[in-house]
C-alpha cells in the first residue's frame, strides 16, 4: 500500500507539472500532439481536436508532447515557431503549477487545523491561568508588558520567561484586566505553559496567505540546501530518490493524512525548484538556452542544443542511479 500511495502522489505531482505545460501551450497557440496520464504502452486514447489524450500502462507521471518541441517543424502552431515570450511561459508553467499546488495544499492544511487566535477558548487539565481567574472569551492583549498580536507571541514570551510567573493582560467585556499567572512545565515536553487553549479561526483567505508564506519559507530553505550542495557544505550522500521518497510516504501515512499532505507539498515544491535549475534538459536549462539564442541569434543551432540536453539527461540518469543505489543501502540492505 505504501508503494501505491507513493505512486499516486508522484503521479499527481507530475501530472500537475505537465498539466501546467499543457494549459500554457494551449493558451499561447502551441499544438499539443499528446497529453498522457502514465508512461509506457498505450491502454486508452481519445482524440479531441489536434490532441490525443492517453492513458498508459505505468502510473509514473505523464507527459505533454508538443509539436516541434524537440525537433524542427514547419507547422505554424509548433513550439519552435512561437515568440520567445510564449516559449518562456510554456517552459515555466510546469514549475509554476507545482508551486501553486504546494500553496493550495498547505493552505488546506492550515484551514483544516485552524489558526489559533489570542482569544481563550478553554483550559488544559493543569491550568494556572484558570486558577488565576482567566475566563473563556478573554482576549489576551499582553504578556509581561509585551504586546500580543498573535498566538505565537504568547508562546514565545512565556517560553523566554526566566521567572516563575507572568503577568497576562486581557480584554474582557471592553475592560482591561491583568492577572499574575504561575508557570508550569508541560508533561513530556518540559516547555513552560499557563494552560490556556485558544479559539481557532478558519478563514480561507488567511489560510491561503499562510499557505503562501509557508511555501516561501520552504523555498528559501530548499534553495539554501541546493547552494550548500554546490559548495560542498552538504554531502551528496544526503540526497534521496524514489526509494527514499517511498519510505518518507510510509512514515507520513503512519502519522496521518496531514503529514502525507505536508510531504506532498514539500515534494511538489522541490519538483518546481529542481526543474527551474539552469541545468541542461531541465526547464530551467531550456530557459537559459532560450535567452542565449534570443541574444545571439542563430549562434546555437537546434542540433547543438539537442545534444547538450541529451548530455544533461544522461547526467541526470547517472545521478538518479547514484541516489537510488544509496537508498538501497540506506533503507533496504541496512
Amino acid at each position: 500500500m505504501t508503494i501505491i500511495y507513493a505512486l499516486i502522489m508522484f503521479c499527481i505531482l507530475v501530472l500537475v507539472h505537465e498539466g501546467g505545460h499543457f494549459i500554457a501551450a494551449k493558451s499561447v497557440g502551441v499544438k499539443v500532439n499528446e497529453f498522457s496520464i502514465g508512461m509506457g504502452p498505450l491502454l486508452f486514447k481519445k482524440v479531441k481536436g489536434d490532441t490525443q489524450y492517453s492513458i498508459r500502462l505505468f502510473p509514473i507521471g505523464g507527459f505533454c508532447a508538443m509539436e516541434g518541441e524537440d525537433d524542427e517543424s514547419d507547422d505554424e502552431h509548433s513550439f519552435g515557431k512561437q515568440p520567445t515570450w510564449a516559449k518562456a511561459i510554456v517552459m515555466a508553467a510546469g514549475s509554476f503549477m507545482n508551486v501553486v499546488l504546494a500553496i493550495v495544499i498547505l493552505a488546506c492544511i492550515v484551514f483544516y487545523i485552524g489558526i489559533p487566535t489570542t482569544t481563550v477558548d478553554g483550559f488544559s487539565d493543569v491550568s494556572p491561568a484558570k486558577e488565576a481567574g482567566l475566563l473563556a472569551g478573554d482576549r489576551i492583549v499582553s504578556v509581561q508588558q509585551h504586546e500580543i498580536k498573535d498566538w505565537t507571541d504568547i508562546t514565545d514570551v512565556i517560553s523566554a520567561e526566566k521567572g516563575e510567573n507572568v503577568t497576562i493582560g486581557v480584554e474582557r467585556g471592553g475592560q482591561d484586566v491583568s492577572f499574575t499567572v504561575d508557570l508550569v512545565k508541560e508533561e513530556g515536553t518540559g516547555r513552560k505553559i499557563v494552560g490556556i487553549l485558544p479559539e481557532v479561526s478558519r478563514n480561507p483567505f488567511t489560510a491561503l496567505a499562510k499557505g503562501a508564506e509557508s511555501t516561501w519559507v520552504m523555498t528559501v530553505k530548499m534553495v539554501e540546501v541546493i547552494g550548500q550542495l554546490v559548495t560542498g557544505q552538504v554531502s551528496t550522500k544526503e540526497l534521496t530518490g524514489p526509494i527514499g521518497i517511498t519510505v518518507a510516504v510510509s512514515d507520513s501515512v503512519r502519522y496521518g493524512f496531514i503529514y502525507v499532505a505536508n510531504l506532498a507539498a514539500l515534494i511538489s515544491l522541490n519538483l518546481a525548484i529542481v526543474n527551474m535549475l539552469p541545468f541542461p534538459a531541465l526547464d530551467g536549462g531550456r530557459l537559459v538556452f532560450l535567452i542565449i539564442r534570443k541574444v545571439t541569434g542563430k549562434a546555437i543551432t537546434d542540433d547543438v542544443e539537442a545534444k547538450v540536453h541529451f548530455v544533461g539527461i544522461m547526467l541526470l540518469f547517472a545521478l538518479m542511479i547514484y541516489v537510488t543505489w544509496q537508498d538501497i543501502g540506506r533503507f533496504i540492505l541496512k
